[in-house]
Formats: structure tokens, sequence, C-alpha cells
């Protein structure tokens, strides 16, 4: 899952999508991978939408108060 694959000697990213209904675990499940790439240090990005502030500004927080804060915040 945290391999980077490689090809012809060249390093590339990908991008995961993490889908289900409302309350399923999406949050929880996004902030699990993220701690673990943290660990393997590995580089990760995560974007929140601006207009998302019900739990917190600039962090990504589930409903179980879990959170991950962003690496960068920008306001306007």
């Amino acid at each position: 899952m945290f391999l980077e694959p490689s090809y012809r000697g060249q390093r590339s990213g990908w991008i995961e999508v993490i889908c289900g209904s409302m309350f399923s675990g999406k949050t929880e499940e996004l902030i699990r991978r993220l701690k673990r790439a943290k660990i393997a240090n590995q580089k990760v990005q995560i974007f929140k939408p601006s207009k998302d502030t019900r739990y917190d500004i600039i962090k990504v927080v589930s409903h179980d108060e879990n959170a991950v804060r962003l690496a960068s915040y920008k306001s306007k």
C-alpha cells in the first residue's frame, strides 16, 4: 500500500480515494493512513476545502475527534 512504484527508474505518486456513506469511517481511515505515512517518512499532502469549518479551520477532524493538522493553511 505504501510502496512507491518505480517505472524505468522514475518515481511517481498516486491518488487514493476513500469513499463510503456518512459515518462509515472515511475520515478515520484518512487520518490512520496519514499517520502511517508519516511514520514511514513518506511525503503526503492533504487538502481541505476552506468552507469546511465544522470542527476546526486548520485541522481535518473525525467525528471521534481524532485530528490531523494541515501542513499549510492559507486564509482568504
